[in-house]
C-alpha cells in the first residue's frame, strides 16, 4: 500500500460520520501552501518568538511558533522561495543509528521515504562497523545482506556512512541495552545541527523547518504520554547542536549509567529543564493514541474533540507503540491484532465510524509493505536465476 493512497484516503476534512461515505469522499486535497517569509521577515519573527520566549522564561515552542519557521523555510517543490535555496543545507543532517539488522532495515526505509519528501538535509547513517568496515567498499558477490543494505543506502539515497562501536549496557531490561547509541549523534561536530529519530517509526513529512529554530544545545517535546505534570523529555526525536562539550558531558553520564537508566532518562537528567521543547503535534505520534479512549493528554485540552483523520493529516512522525503488540517486522497473533486496533465508535446520529481503525491498519500495512520493497536486497531475477529458484522451490515441495 503506497503512502499517497494512505495519505490520499486520509487527507484532511471534517469527520465523517457514515462510514461507507467516510470510505470513499476523502480526496486528497493536499496542504495549503504557507506564505513565505523573506529573510528580513524571518530575522524579525524569530526575534520576536525569541523575546516572547525570554519574557516568559520558558523554552517552548507552540505549535504556532513552528508552522511560522516552517513557512519561512518550506522546501516544497512548489512553494521554495530564493531565501531557501540559500541556505547551506551541507550544515544540517538527519542522523539515524543502527544496532542491529532489523534497525537497519528501519533507517534505510527512513531515508527513503526522506528522499521521496524532498528533504534537503544530509543523511547520516551511525551503524556497526562488523557490517561494513569500509564506508566505501563497492558491493561484491561475498557482501553481507547487512553490507547490500548499506551499500544501496549509500548509493541510492545518497547516506553518509559512519561506522561506530554499539553502545551496550547490561541493565534490567534488555530492550533498551543498546539505546545510548543514538546519543553519538552528539560527536556529530562537523554539523550544525543533526537530527535524531528513532527508526521503529513513520515518516509522514520531513522536517527540515526544525534546522531553522533559534540555536539550543537541544530540542524535545515532551513525552506526553508519560505524567504530563511531570514533563517528561521524549528521545524519539531530539535535535541537536553537536559539540565536544555536549558530548563529553553525555559520555561521562553514559559511563555512570546505573543499571535502570537508559537513553531517556540520560536526558531527561541532563536537559530536562534547560532543553528547548517542541510541540509532540505534530512531531512525535504515538500509534497506541489510535486505540484509547481518553485522548486528553495528547490534544492538550479535554475540550477539543478527537478526529483522527485531523490528527493524522497533521502528524509529521509516528512511532509505533502498541503495547503488548510486537513492531510491525514482528509477527503477532491475530487474536492480539485485533484486542489492540482501535474499535469502531458509535456517532451521536446513531451511525458508526471506523475512521481510526482503518487509520491505524493502513499504518501497519503499509509500513510492512514498504520494508518488503525497500530492504530486499536479492539480485534482479533473471532467466536463469528464475530457473534455479523454480527448481530449488519444486525439491523442496517433494
Amino acid at each position: 500500500m503506497p503512502l499517497q493512497w494512505l495519505r490520499g484516503r486520509f487527507a484532511y476534512t471534517p469527520l465523517q460520520t457514515d462510514d461507507a461515505a467516510f470510505s470513499g469522499s476523502l480526496p486528497w486535497k493536499g496542504r495549503p501552501s504557507p506564505t513565505i517569509f523573506t529573510l528580513r521577515q524571518l530575522k524579525l519573527a524569530a526575534f520576536t518568538i525569541l523575546g516572547l520566549l525570554l519574557l516568559s522564561g520558558v523554552g517552548v515552542y507552540n505549535r504556532d511558533q513552528i508552522e511560522a519557521i516552517r513557512a519561512a523555510y518550506s522546501t516544497s517543490q512548489h512553494d521554495e522561495s530564493p531565501d531557501v535555496k540559500s541556505v547551506d543545507w551541507s550544515r544540517f543532517a538527519y542522523v539515524q543509528y543502527v544496532t542491529n539488522k532489523d534497525y537497519l532495515c528501519n533507517s534505510v526505509m527512513f531515508f527513503e521515504r526522506l528522499q521521496e519528501l524532498e528533504s534537503k538535509a544530509d543523511r547520516v547513517l551511525m551503524y556497526p562497523s562488523i557490517m561494513l568496515a569500509d564506508p566505501h567498499e563497492k558491493e561484491h558477490e561475498d557482501s553481507s545482506d547487512d553490507a547490500k543494505l548499506l551499500i544501496l543506502a549509500r548509493e541510492k539515497y545518497n547516506v553518509k556512512l559512519d561506522p561506530i562501536s554499539v553502545q551496550h549496557r547490561t541493565g534490567s531490561d534488555p530492550t533498551w541495552a543498546d539505546s545510548f547509541t543514538k546519543l553519538l549523534a552528539f560527536n556529530q561536530t562537523k554539523y550544525g545541527r543533526v537530527l535524531s529519530i528513532d527508526s521503529d517509526s513513520t515518516l509522514l513529512q520531513h522536517m527540515d523547518e526544525l534546522f531553522s529554530l533559534p540555536p539550543t544545545t537541544v530540542a524535545m517535546p515532551r513525552a506526553y504520554w508519560l505524567h504530563p505534570d511531570k514533563h517528561i523529555l521524549s528521545s524519539q526525536v531530539i535535535l541537536i547542536q553537536p559539540s565536544q562539550v555536549e558530548f563529553t558531558r553525555i559520555t561521562s553520564k553514559i559511563n555512570n549509567a546505573g543499571r535502570n537508566d537508559y537513553d531517556m532518562e540520560l536526558v531527561n537528567e541532563l536537559y530536562q529543564d534547560s532543553a528547548m521543547v517542541l510541540p509532540h503535534r505534530p512531531y512525535d505520534l504515538l500509534t497506541g493514541e489510535f486505540s484509547k479512549d481518553n485522548h486528553q493528554w495528547y490534544l492538550g485540552s479535554d475540550e477539543e474533540a478527537w478526529d483522527p483523520v485531523a490528527v493524522y493529516n497533521e502528524a509529521k512522525l509516528l512511532h509505533f507503540s502498541d503495547w503488548p503488540l510486537p513492531k510491525p517486522w514482528l509477527d503477532a497473533p491475530e487474536n492480539l491484532v485485533r484486542e489492540r486496533e482501535p474499535k469502531c465508535v458509535a456517532m451521536m446520529d446513531g451511525l458508526g465510524s471506523c475512521a481510526a481503525r482503518d487509520i491505524w491498519r493502513g499504518i501497519y500495512e503499509e509500513f510492512r509493505e514498504r520494508r518488503e520493497r525497500v530492504c530486499d536486497t536479492s539480485p534482479p531475477e533473471t532467466l536463469d536465476n528464475g530457473r534455479r529458484r523454480r527448481r530449488s522451490r519444486r525439491r523442496l515441495e517433494h
